[in-house]
């Protein structure tokens, strides 16, 4: 299988909506919206990948930071492409550009009951915090 891993394009952002909406995991919101997406994009150039086979979207990864801290939204692979290595290969993508900016420490959310991607992600190295409580603040509509 020959699967090429390209930096993310507001170009493709229709196709990579299509792909998130698959995902019952995926928490969208007006974030996400093509605006949104672009934004992200431009204050975090090089950080975010998408993978692609003849042509299909077959997975994403959104990564950017806060300066500090550096954040993995949105790993997504299609279905079909699962358990084959490449939402490691995405996330080590993340992880590069992160460090190659001197960032050290990353942070990412998941869904409490999504057991298959919190597996996926101790599989990784990464540490589930109960420590924390997310809290959050609607501040525009």
């Amino acid at each position: 299988m020959t699967i090429s891993i390209h930096e993310m394009s507001i170009d493709d952002y229709d196709t990579i909506y299509s792909l998130w909406k698959k995902s019952k995991n995926l928490g969208l919101s007006k974030a996400d919206s093509h605006h949104g997406i672009k934004i992200f994009l431009e204050r975090n150039p090089g950080m975010s990948f998408t993978a692609w086979k003849e042509g299909q979207l077959v997975g994403t990864a959104l990564c950017g930071h806060d300066g500090r801290r550096g954040y993995i939204h949105h790993l997504m692979i299609h279905p079909d492409f699962r358990r084959q290595g490449l939402g490691q290969s995405l996330v080590s993508r993340c992880m590069f550009a992160l460090t190659r900016i001197g960032i050290q420490k990353c942070h990412l959310f998941v869904f409490e009951d999504n057991v298959a991607g919190v597996k996926f992600w101790e599989s990784l190295g990464w540490t589930k915090r109960v420590e924390l409580t997310m809290m959050s603040h609607q501040i525009l509509e």
